[in-house]
């Protein structure tokens, strides 16, 4: 028998009574799992040990894996629901697609960890979410002396993998990490200290490079789509835009298959909705819709209202006011399409401005919001609230569906998505545009008014993402 399988054959009886014993650290692994997959789906874990892990996951169809015989009796006996077989990870005998792929506290025993991860793509679809915890090679010597003072079960030598090995491991098989980071900082329940370390010390820049804990989350690198087979929605929330109304139909590019353009009108009174019928009868060529928003107010309502409305399968907002010039879709279509990302997010922090396009206190309120969301959600933003945005429509309706976790305040909508594009860890990435001055109209923000409100969002990311 493989010495390694022969060890933990020998260990499989004592394995359930040594994660009671470090119950602190097993609870905080299972919430931070749990945190990353949403109730209903189809979870697969690679070494599940006995089982505790995945029978924790609120799951619609659940497997573990294990390559100890031992290991698996135990799982068996003590959870009945999920499903457990005995199999390596190098020689995964699945072929059905899961949601999520969970590896925890395995891949520092696997003797060959690509080929384990190239086993992988048979389990996975381009959704997929990979959810990988080791632990951080600086607590080698603690993990030691804890197993000779006999505080943690022995194990035999590990992989020595810092994040960055995993990662480079990963795009070897054919996946891209999309979040990584550190978690808890003291593995023993100490009242008031350890939960004060762990849910707030662990999340500082610095000090969480200390932390016992290294994640990963993972994708299978997209492929291209053909940009002939997807239809798209350019969603236009407008309030007393008339004079912009014609310029968005005659300067919004035909993108991909078919485009349409959905106006939704938040109640104007200077004529937009008299426009944007003009336009219908003047550009029979356009598929151009006009959505009512009714008494509802708000952009973040009207993006709904939009989305909902909407017939493609790219999502996409541009704003009535043209700051951002719909020259620029394109750019988001291909990128879309072509798998860079799955959340295109715009930014007009790269390229200068025109004068009057961004007022001084609004440019240091947006680069104070990317530098906070850049921390709080593990993704890179270095401008939040600019309203282009596109995204696929059935991950639009998987963050519309979670929409309660966060709740509904945001004014705009920017968060909002943001936020729940997130909490499904899409690959969210940045197109950098050109913003212009406003020509025609008003704006419709309120500075200070809508500052304190996306500091209150920047609060509920902090207790709903980052400090969990």
């Amino acid at each position: 028998m493989n010495p390694l399988r022969s060890f933990f054959e020998k260990a499989a009886s004592e394995r359930a009574g040594w994660k009671a014993k470090n119950r602190y650290y097993h609870r905080d692994i299972e919430s931070f799992v749990k945190s990353n997959i949403p109730a209903g789906r189809s979870v697969l874990e690679i070494g599940c040990g006995p089982g505790d892990l995945i029978a924790s996951v609120d799951a619609r169809f659940a497997v573990g894996v294990d390559f100890s015989e031992g290991m698996v009796r135990q799982a068996r006996t003590r959870y009945p629901s999920p499903h457990f077989l005995v199999a390596a990870a190098e020689d995964l005998p699945l072929r059905e697609p899961f949601d999520f792929v969970i590896l925890s506290d395995v891949i520092g025993l696997l003797p060959d960890v690509q080929r384990a991860f190239d086993q992988l793509k048979a389990v996975t679809t381009p959704d997929t979410r990979l959810i990988i915890t080791y632990y951080n090679y600086l607590w080698e010597p603690v993990l030691k002396f804890a197993e000779r003072a006999g505080l943690k079960m022995a194990e035999p030598t590990q992989n020595w993998l810092p994040l960055e090995d995993i990662q480079n491991l990963l795009y070897l098989s054919g996946f891209e990490v999309i979040k990584k980071g550190y978690r808890f900082l003291v593995p023993a329940r100490i009242p008031v200290i350890s939960a004060f370390f762990n849910k707030f010390l662990a999340k500082l820049p610095l000090i969480r490079r200390l932390c016992l804990v290294e994640w990963l989350i993972a994708k299978p690198v997209s492929k291209p789509r053909d940009p002939a087979s997807v239809k798209t929605s350019v969603v236009i929330p407008c309030r007393n835009e008339r004079d912009n109304i014609e310029q968005a139909v005659l300067r919004t590019p035909r993108l991909g298959g078919s485009t349409e353009l959905v106006f939704v009108d938040g109640v104007s009174t200077d004529g937009t909705i008299q426009e944007i019928e003009r336009m219908q009868k003047a550009h029979p060529e356009r598929d151009i819709r006009l959505v009512h928003q009714g008494a509802a107010k708000g952009k973040c309502d009207a993006v709904y209202k939009g989305f909902a409305a909407a017939k493609g399968d790219v999502l996409m907002i541009l704003d009535a006011d043209l700051t951002v010039p719909p020259e620029d879709l394109p750019k988001f279509f291909h990128a879309l399409v072509d798998g860079k990302g799955e959340f295109i997010n715009g930014t007009r922090m790269v390229y200068p401005m025109e004068k009057q396009a961004m007022r001084f206190l609004n440019h240091l309120g947006n680069k104070f919001f990317g530098l906070v969301f850049s921390y709080l959600l593990e993704q890179r933003f270095s401008d939040t609230l600019c309203g282009t945005k596109v995204l696929w429509k059935k991950e639009f309706d998987k963050i519309r569906d979670n929409r309660a976790y966060f709740g509904d305040f945001d004014p705009f909508g920017d968060f909002d998505l943001i936020f729940g594009a997130s909490k499904q860890n899409l690959k969210i990435i940045e197109i950098p545009v050109r913003y212009r001055e406003r020509v025609y109209g008003t704006t419709k923000i309120r500075r200070f008014f809508h500052g304190w409100l996306l500091l209150r969002m920047c609060w509920i990311a902090m207790r709903k993402l980052k400090f969990v």
